[in-house]
């Protein structure tokens, strides 16, 4: 599944366990952080196992089926 998710204009990142929220691919921050600290998403197609890490416009951010771009 692709989604495209847009940053409000102004910001220049949103952090990667809020963009995971935001996006759907978990239900809560702790959700969010147990699926990052299982080294299970990838950011760039690289794993990413911190949880404030900046995300930019740009961006991808895939977990399992999903990615995740962000404009």
């Amino acid at each position: 599944m692709d989604i495209e998710f847009s940053l409000r204009e102004g910001d220049e990142y949103i952090k990667l366990g809020q963009l995971l929220k935001a996006s759907d691919l978990a239900e809560s921050g702790t959700a969010a952080k147990e699926l990052i600290q299982s080294e299970k998403v990838y950011v760039n197609g690289q794993v990413c196992t911190m949880r404030g890490k900046k995300i930019k416009r740009g961006d991808e951010v895939s977990f399992g089926e999903s990615k995740v771009k962000v404009y």
